[in-house]
């Protein structure tokens, strides 16, 4: 069977630039949609979480600049995804804190039991996440695969 060629396209730059910026725009709106969730469900210590992912996604980007990884799509997708991944661990140990306050522990009581029984959850979160990101890496068949694994694997381990 003879392949005819139908019709051709040309995609320029500006299409990989719509969607970067796309990208980063939506990783915008789901960090303030998630600080504002936290600090409305957690007041005081979603404060404190909103503050440590700012923390955190400095410390990324400074990672992204010493590395250096180039953003692409992938890219980012991977970069969000380990910022929600941040915010379970958080999640995680507000409701374990959140339990051992109403079985009438102290604050620090509560801080120190709820960061020690979401400790092995979020370990193991993790751990199988950095599997999984190792393995894309390594069998990724092209360099999409291979960045959004790479950014992902420093979302977790940061």
């Amino acid at each position: 069977m003879p392949v005819e060629l139908i019709s051709t396209q040309t995609v320029g730059p500006s299409l990989g630039q719509a969607a970067l910026h796309g990208g980063v725009r939506a990783g915008i709106w789901a960090f303030i949609v998630i600080a504002i969730f936290l600090i409305a469900w957690y007041r005081l210590p979603g404060l404190v979480a909103v503050c440590a992912l700012g923390v955190y996604t400095v410390i990324m980007l400074a990672l992204f600049k010493f590395i250096p990884v180039t953003l692409s799509s992938a890219g980012i997708a991977g970069f969000i995804l380990s910022i929600g991944m941040a915010v379970d661990a958080n999640i995680l140990i507000f409701e374990r804190m959140r339990e051992e306050l109403v079985k009438g522990k102290n604050l620090s009581d509560a801080m120190h039991e709820g960061f020690s029984r979401a400790w092995s959850s979020i370990r193991d979160s993790n751990l199988s996440s950095l599997i999984t990101g190792a393995i894309l890496f390594y069998f990724g068949s092209s360099s999409i695969i291979k960045g959004f694994a790479l950014v992902f694997i420093i979302g977790v381990l940061v």
